[in-house]
Order: structure tokens, then sequence, then C-alpha cells
């Protein structure tokens, strides 16, 4: 299997054969307004160009997953330029609902047996922040991946570590977790996703997985930067089970 580090959330997953989308994120570099009550109030967003042209990032897609519908994970450009008959994965039926008024045809929600070309798809759940942030910033999924010759792997989604995450790390002993890694928040509430503390966590319930990062320095209100998720992670001793790739960067071999 492959990933693909598009920018921020986006990411392209090639497993068993077949090559997801994750959270098409693809307008131009600053097309949307910071997002409020944060930091770098005088940075639009996207904070990054899109390292392909848009048709490079789709001409290889078979499916999309959006884990939930908030701009830094599918932006209004992604409604316009995806094919209306791509299959899209969603978490629920509000999301199911604003895709198909978007135009797609083809949208189906994302359950714990879900099977698309030979590859099982487990829906898992997600605590988008502590209270109160987590009502305002609404519901949201992770994935887990299992497929013929294929190692698992756990797409952990905008989260922060709560007993959901524990549960599937022990229900399913993924090998590979890809975690939102940028310790995105607000004023007030703590993180929306995870930052350091979390992933350790993280590496702490599964030592033997490798942890891929993203989800990072890519819209404003992000805390934690690569370079500083690198260093904590070499000072509690699991560097060599991380990897943070940068945009237009392709993990391989995994």
């Amino acid at each position: 299997m492959e990933i693909t580090q598009i920018r921020n959330a986006t990411i392209l997953i090639t497993y068993a054969g077949v090559r997801f989308l994750i959270d098409p994120m693809l307008g131009p570099k600053g097309c949307m307004k910071p997002f409020p009550f944060s930091k770098r109030q005088n940075q639009r967003n996207p904070l990054n160009d899109l390292p392909f042209s848009i048709d490079k990032v789709l001409e290889p897609v078979d499916a999309i997953i959006m884990t939930h519908l908030h701009e830094d994970h599918v932006d209004e450009t992604a409604y316009d330029v995806i094919p209306k008959d791509m299959k899209v994965f969603v978490q629920d039926t509000k999301d199911k609902g604003i895709v198909e008024e978007k135009g797609f045809r083809n949208v189906e929600i994302l359950t714990k047996s879900t099977m698309f070309e030979g590859v099982k798809l487990i829906k898992t759940p997600g605590q988008h922040g502590r209270f109160p942030m987590r009502l305002a910033a609404g519901s949201t999924c992770g994935v887990i991946f299992e497929g013929k010759g294929e190692k698992t792997v756990y797409l952990v989604g905008d989260t922060i570590w709560f007993k959901g995450v524990a549960d599937t790390i022990s229900t399913y002993h993924p090998e590979i977790i890809i975690v939102n890694g940028g310790g995105n928040k607000f004023y007030v509430g703590g993180p929306v996703i995870m930052a350091t503390k979390d992933i350790l966590k993280v590496h702490k319930a599964s030592t033997e997985a490798i942890i891929v990062s993203t989800h990072m320095e890519g819209v404003n209100h992000w805390s934690v930067s690569r370079t500083e998720l690198r260093e904590f992670a070499v000072k509690h001793n699991f560097s060599n089970k991380l990897l943070i790739p940068e945009d237009g960067e392709t993990i391989k071999g995994l």
C-alpha cells in the first residue's frame, strides 16, 4: 500500500489496488477565510498550494471518503470538480443528504461492514474535541481498512484521544495508524484533533504500529508543526514508529 500526502487532511491511500481520496480540500491557496477565534487571522486558508494539479489528484481515484464535511476537509472546489458519478462514502444520513444536494449520485453511508472492490471499510467513532467544543464541531468518523494481503490500516480522522480510539485499536490491532496530528484548536476548549500527547497515547496503545501524521500546517488554526512533532517523538522514544510526510510526498512499501 501507499499513502500520498496531498495537503492538510487530504491524502490518497492506495490499498489492495484500490485508490481512495480522503477528505478532498482542493481549492487554491488562500481561497477561504481564516477560521475565527484562533491563531493566524492574517492567513487565509488553505495555507499552501496543492502540490499537484487537480487533474493529477483526481486521475487515479476510485472512491472518495469524506470523514465529515468541514470546509478544511471538503471544500466548494471539491464539490465542483469531482465527477458527480464518483463513488463517495460519508459518515451518516445528514452528510449523505448534503453531498447529494451538491449533485452526487453514488453516495453511500459507511457502516461496520462496508465493502468496496474487495476492501472492507469499517466506520469508527470520533470525538471532535472536548466539551463544549465537540458540540460546536459536530460529528466525525474514522475508518478501518481491511484487505487480502494488506496490513490493517486505521484512518483515525478528526478526533482527540478518547475511549472510542482506544477501543478501536484494541479491537482491530491496526498495523498502520493515520492520525490527524496538527493539534488544531481555537482560543477556548483545547485541541479538536490530536496533538503531541494524544499521539503518544496512540503509540503506547499500539507500540508496534507505524503512525503516519497528516492534517499538519494546512489551515490557520494548527498548533503543532511537523518539526515539533518530530522532536517530541525523539524525546519520547517513538520516532522510529512515526512518519510525517511533506505535501506531495508518497510513503511506499507500508
